[in-house]
C-alpha cells in the first residue's frame, strides 16, 4: 500500500493505493488530507463531528451505511457513481454515521458534504 496527497481543484486527499496482480489498481481511499482547510458548511443540527466529503463531481448511486451504522476505517458510507464507474466513499476511521446529507441519484460537486459521522 503506498500513500499519496493529491489536489483537485486546489483541495488536497490522502489518497491510499494498493497494487496487486500485475500492477493493477485495486483499491483506493479518497479522504479529504488534514492540510486541506475546508471552510465549514451548514449541516443538521445532529451533524457529527467528522466530515465525509465528495473526492469528485458525480451522483449519488447509493448510500452504502445509513444513520446510526457502526462502520470501521475503510467501510464505504457513500458510493457514487464518477465517469460511469461506481465509486466508494469510505469511513476516514472507526465511528458511527450521524448524518446522511444526500440522496440517491443527486449530483454533487468535488468537495459536497455527503455524511458526517461520529
Amino acid at each position: 500500500m503506498k500513500e499519496y496527497i493529491i489536489t483537485v481543484n486546489g483541495k488536497n486527499y490522502d489518497v491510499m493505493v494498493e497494487e496487486r496482480g500485475g500492477g493493477s489498481i485495486v483499491s483506493t481511499n479518497t479522504t479529504p488530507s488534514p492540510a486541506a482547510a475546508a471552510a465549514p458548511v451548514a449541516a443538521s443540527s445532529d451533524a457529527g463531528a467528522t466530515r465525509i466529503e465528495a473526492g469528485a463531481a458525480g451522483k449519488v448511486f447509493r448510500v452504502e451505511s445509513p444513520v446510526g451504522t457502526q462502520v470501521k476505517k475503510g467501510q464505504p458510507i457513500v458510493v457514487l457513481e464518477v465517469m460511469k464507474m461506481e465509486t466508494p466513499v469510505v469511513a476516514p476511521k472507526d465511528g458511527v454515521v450521524a448524518t446522511i446529507e444526500v440522496s440517491e441519484g443527486q449530483s454533487v460537486d468535488a468537495g459536497t458534504l455527503l455524511a458526517t459521522m461520529n
